[in-house]
């Protein structure tokens, strides 16, 4: 076993920083030297998991060992972890959809699945230790299975590349794979944060016509405009359920509102708020994976409007990983301009507060 330091979630809404030990990758599994690990919302929501875990879901590094049986990466190698461990040849993966793999259950946080590592190889004070979405990217070592890891290009830095295991991913995947933005069509996008902000470029790349920012920070929407966005609504404090904001937006286009609309706010309160932004037919997508008990007036959904909460915007890491790195590398996609400052492991609790106070759009830990 090698001991390395590592962000310890205490169930209970505490975390500290502490030395686990982490052993030798057994049959089909990956252990990976991490570099730089990225900061979301769900970071800050599994402090609150019921059990001790291993932090961190964003993570990128080199291979340091493989075990038996792993052909598809050797040590040395640069890769990017991803958390929708599909197994292959479940159901769900066998039809295309690997993010709702039914042996690793890649969702399912609150448990242990079985796309963890082998039981025992992560331990914290002698006693197995569960990782953050089966990869705990916020300690020096992540024991990995192989299908979490994806072969990441010379030429993209660590703190860029380790994003793209979730924030990317999720904005990017929810426009190309799930709504598929029609060339010309109109975007909101609520929440201008990490998720937010590839909702917008993503969209871009689509060709969107018009897309529309709505934040309640003016740096937020700074931000908006410098990845594609076409116009921002600042939205206010009182407008809690953003009735407001969405009346300007229907305003502005064409009193109809938009054919697309995202939310990704984190915000359990908004999480029908973008049905109040789309048109009749048009589709609001919820991409915070809000779990809070939530109310909605049904005549929101009329008429014939779409909603979807889709999962890690579709992803399948061996097509969307390796077209997420074409488009940064060909000058298409930023990647560098979300990383909005990067921190030591020592100063997460300073990441979160900048975090939680929207001073960042991503914050990475490096190593």
């Amino acid at each position: 076993m090698t001991p390395t330091r590592a962000a310890l979630a205490d169930g209970s809404g505490g975390f500290t920083i502490g030395t686990i030990a982490v052993g030798q990758p057994g049959p089909g599994e990956v252990l990976v030297e991490i570099r730089a690990a990225g900061l979301c919302h769900t970071d800050h929501a599994s402090l609150r998991w019921n059990r001790p875990l291993v932090m961190g879901h964003e993570g990128a590094g080199v291979v340091r060992s493989v075990g038996a049986g792993v052909g598809t990466v050797r040590p040395g190698d640069r890769v990017v972890l991803n958390w929708a461990i599909p197994c292959g040849h479940c159901f769900q993966c066998l039809r295309g959809d690997e993010v709702l793999c039914e042996t690793s259950r890649p969702a399912h946080v609150m448990e242990r699945s079985a796309g963890h590592a082998h039981a025992d190889g992560t331990q914290w004070k002698g006693r197995p230790i569960d990782r953050s979405f089966n990869l705990g990217t916020l300690c020096g070592l992540a024991l990995v299975r192989h299908e979490a890891v994806t072969p990441l290009p010379e030429g993209i830095p660590w703190s860029s590349a380790c994003i793209v295991g979730c924030g990317v991913m999720t904005g990017f995947g929810s426009v190309v794979n799930v709504a598929r933005v029609a060339k010309g069509g109109s975007v909101v996008v609520i929440g201008c944060g990490g998720v937010g902000l590839n909702v917008i470029q993503a969209a871009r790349l689509c060709g969107a016509g018009r897309i529309v920012a709505v934040d309640l920070h003016d740096a937020g929407l700074d931000r908006a405009r410098q990845f594609g966005a076409t116009e921002t609504v600042l939205a206010r404090r009182d407008d809690t359920g953003l009735e407001l904001a969405a009346a300007e937006v229907r305003a502005r286009l064409g009193g109809r509102g938009a054919d697309y609309a995202f939310e990704a706010t984190a915000v359990p309160a908004l999480a029908f708020a973008p049905l109040a932004m789309v048109r009749d037919g048009g589709m609001a997508l919820q991409l915070s994976g809000i779990n809070d008990p939530v109310t909605v007036d049904m005549p929101r959904f009329m008429w014939n409007k779409h909603y979807i909460t889709p999962l890690y915007g579709g992803c399948r890491p061996a097509r969307d990983f390796p077209r997420i790195f074409a488009h940064y590398l060909a000058g298409e996609l930023r990647l560098d301009e979300l990383v909005t400052r990067t921190y030591e492991l020592g100063e997460l609790g300073m990441a979160f507060e900048d975090l939680l106070g929207g001073r960042i759009a991503k914050g990475v830990v490096v190593f």
